[in-house]
């Protein structure tokens, strides 16, 4: 359904893409990671139709995002990370509106506006104020707005930085009603276990290059590796090397060694004799956010 083709932009000396190649297919939830920074925001905008100045192009559904850019935007339903509302309408007000701009009137759009309401939860706020909504709501909101006109692909850029878990709940939830209803989700966001959770393809951006892309079995299968995870006082990333690849983690230490068993019983072991008591010590198998740390040598970034 979508295929990025050798997709590469930059902003005066930085290159914000580099050479992005990859396809996408119809009917899945496709996880586009990374931490801020990484370009991920920047593809959507190309992909979407607002940045249009950019080198390669983009397939969607055979249609070039360069030469047949209105064409595709009737194919796609956009979440922005930034919340975009008119706070001083209701809930159906705002669906109303943005309705219109999608060529919904009457009779049908009537009926599309009762449909969403119901899908995100919002049926009994249909005529309450947007400035009188929680951060949560107003993300349902905005996710309502943007498959109004049912489109085939739904892209969602961060739809749950800063909300409550209740709401972010709910939104996984109308994800999945979207992908069983056969529209193809690009879920872009920088916490990994939100897309281990709901994609079943993803796609690894770190500093504008591709790092890694695939199904999501064939890249945790690709990088599985059972490790043991250590958080105590009194024990140092050299002292733990000894055991096996030692990464350090925000809370602890990560260490990848052929037999996690055996050498947990070493370090209690060792632990006991040293007098250390640790907090955690623990079998952990590979993650999306580890395959992430192995691949690009760094920690996920909450800003920058």
């Amino acid at each position: 359904m979508i295929d990025a083709q050798s997709v590469s932009k930059s902003y005066g000396s930085v290159q914000a893409l580099n050479n992005l190649q990859f396809q996408i297919d119809a009917g899945s939830c496709f996880g586009l990671v990374g931490p801020n920074g990484a370009g991920k925001s920047t593809f959507i905008k190309i992909l979407v139709g607002i940045l249009q100045k950019f080198d390669g192009d983009i397939q969607v559904f055979n249609k070039s995002v360069k030469q047949r850019r209105l064409a595709v935007k009737n194919f796609i339903g956009y979440v922005p990370q930034d919340i975009c509302l008119e706070e001083f309408l209701t809930a159906k007000g705002n669906l109303i509106y943005f309705g219109k701009l999608y060529g919904l009137s009457g009779e049908h759009l009537r009926k599309r506006i009762h449909t969403v309401l119901d899908q995100i939860g919002l049926t009994d706020k249909a005529n309450q104020k947007v400035t009188e909504f929680s951060g949560g709501m107003k993300r349902s909101l905005n996710i309502g707005c943007a498959i109004l006109h049912q489109p085939s692909l739904v892209v969602l850029d961060e739809p749950t930085v800063g909300i409550d878990p209740q709401s972010r709940h709910a939104i996984f939830n109308l994800i999945q009603q979207l992908k069983e209803k056969g529209s193809t989700v690009i879920y872009s966001s920088h916490y990994m276990e939100e897309v281990e959770q709901i994609c079943n393809s993803v796609g690894f951006i770190d500093k504008g290059k591709l790092v890694e892309h695939g199904s999501m079995q064939h890249v945790l299968n690709k990088h599985r590796n059972a490790s043991i995870f250590i958080s105590a006082d009194g024990i140092s990333k050299e002292e733990l090397s000894v055991y096996g690849e030692t990464i350090e983690q925000k809370n602890g230490f990560t260490v990848n060694c052929d037999d996690p068993l055996l050498t947990m019983g070493k370090m209690v072991e060792q632990f006991w004799q040293n007098g250390i008591n640790p907090e955690r010590l623990e079998l952990s198998h590979t993650r999306l956010e580890d395959i992430f740390f192995y691949l690009t040598g760094t920690q996920l970034r909450d800003n920058g």
